[in-house]
């Protein structure tokens, strides 16, 4: 049932719109409207598990299913840290880095399951 597909893809495409926005208030020093981003983006994280379960829930999944699960809550945590360390003042070009690294392997590992686009 690939119906929630379409719905998964939005969500975490307008997540990363979101951590960008709030990325570039943080940079800004917007702290006000950074925390009404940040709450939205938040509810994104929500629906992008939510989205995510029914995938998983509704495929005969193999470990790489799991694995692209675990990895995208990493992805998640990421973003939360990124921005958490940002507004604190500190150091932040490890915790990008992860969140790089952790991004493209989310991203080649949904769009290459079954579910996704046969790219390679």
């Amino acid at each position: 049932m690939a119906t929630n597909t379409h719905a998964h893809i939005t969500t975490w495409v307008v997540a990363i719109i979101l951590f960008v926005v709030a990325l570039s208030l943080l940079k800004a020093g917007n702290a006000k409207a950074t925390k009404i981003v940040q709450m939205v983006l938040r509810v994104f994280y929500i629906l992008i598990i939510v989205t995510g379960w029914l995938l998983l829930h509704n495929t005969n999944y193999s470990g790489e299913h799991l694995l692209k699960s675990i990895v995208g809550i990493g992805v998640i945590g990421a973003m939360e840290v990124l921005l958490a360390r940002k507004s604190k003042g500190k150091p932040t070009g490890a915790i990008l880095g992860i969140f790089i690294v952790l991004l493209i392997v989310v991203l080649y590992l949904g769009f290459s399951l079954p579910l996704g686009i046969e790219w390679f």
